[in-house]
């Protein structure tokens, strides 16, 4: 449930209202507005009745939380959330653009990519140190050295990296040196991960499953939330239908749902979104007049012998031109492309 304070509540009335509900064994998490301070409790509303809150000082009103996603949901955090990553944020006016390879081959191919996407206006460096692979004969990342590779691109380029972690023992490695904490779409549901990711102080951004459903996806994001971690990023990267023509179907009519029933930030990813790197550039322009905060995007220096998704990834000087063509969209939607210091 929600508990409502009123506009002048004092601090005082506020604690008293969280004391209470913590004797009663409720998890409480507060969100302070700009006019007014919200209290979201997790836990048996049985042992409480909204009446019996309702009457305590500074209570403006109790409401009930109807969807099975409480932390995740606008009604208790009404206000957009805006992440803080490496000096950018995600959210609100700034739109970030994520792009690298899809794995981590050589040094030599990150640093060169690093570089290319930072030129060309990249805000963010994704690639995959550990990869999860449908087939156990595909290449599955080069681990911990992988790790060192990005760490160096980050020095390099000062772009914050992006990387997937994979196993709920590898969170504390993968921490040490990745910005934000990249939950893949074969682990959205991987339980253990999700709260062993939101026991981090890093920002996740989470892809929405192969199959799932909205509600699936928040309630997803609602297990990290729910560990204290509130920096969860939304990643729409195509789901899967009856279609073949492309890799997946992306569904790009999520961005505007999900941003209604939830105050987390959305970014979009068009290169699993479609598997055909002709259709990337279009896409992206779609999801940023969908209300997109942000793409990711597949970026390769000799896609063609890519070790891992060559036909969806742009090569340096496509993506200088994606970046070219959406920078006047963003623009015309009141927002800016977000700036490295």
């Amino acid at each position: 449930m929600i508990i409502v304070m009123e506009p002048g509540a004092s601090p005082a009335q506020q604690q008293s209202v969280v004391a209470r509900l913590e004797r009663e064994g409720f998890k409480v998490h507060l969100s302070r507005g700009v006019e007014r301070t919200i209290i979201g409790a997790i836990g048996d509303k049985t042992r409480l009745r909204a009446e019996t809150l309702a009457a305590l000082p500074g209570v403006e009103k109790v409401v009930p939380i109807l969807q099975p996603y409480k932390l995740a949901g606008r009604d208790f955090h009404p206000e957009d959330t805006v992440i803080p990553v490496g000096g950018l944020t995600v959210g609100g006016p700034q739109v970030q653009i994520i792009a690298g390879p899809c794995a981590v081959e050589s040094r030599e191919q990150l640093l060169e990519v690093a570089v290319a996407v930072r030129e060309a206006g990249a805000t963010m460096l994704r690639g995959g140190a550990y990869k999860p692979r449908s087939s156990p004969y595909s290449f599955q990342g080069l681990a911990a050295r992988g790790l060192e590779f990005l760490a160096e691109a980050r020095a390099t380029t000062g772009l914050p990296v992006v990387t997937e972690v994979m196993d709920p023992a590898l969170v504390p490695e993968v921490a040490t040196v990745a910005d934000v904490l990249q939950i893949g779409s074969r682990n959205m549901q991987n339980f253990t991960l999700l709260q062993a990711a939101g026991r981090t102080s890093k920002p996740i951004l989470l892809k929405r499953g192969l199959s799932a459903t909205i509600e699936e996806w928040l309630l997803a994001a609602e297990y990290i939330l729910s560990e204290g971690n509130s920096q969860v990023v939304l990643c729409e990267r195509g789901i899967r239908t009856f279609e073949t023509y492309t890799r997946n179907t992306l569904d790009l009519g999520a961005v505007p749902a999900v941003k209604h029933l939830s105050h987390l930030p959305v970014v979009v990813d068009p290169s699993h979104g479609t598997g055909r790197k002709f259709m990337v550039a279009p896409m992206a322009r779609a999801a940023l007049a969908a209300g997109a905060d942000g793409l990711m995007i597949e970026v390769h220096p000799n896609p063609q012998e890519a070790l891992s998704d060559g036909p969806q990834s742009l090569t340096p000087e496509q993506f200088s031109c994606l970046v070219k063509e959406i920078q006047p969209l963003i623009a015309a939607s009141g927002r800016e492309l977000g700036r490295l210091a």
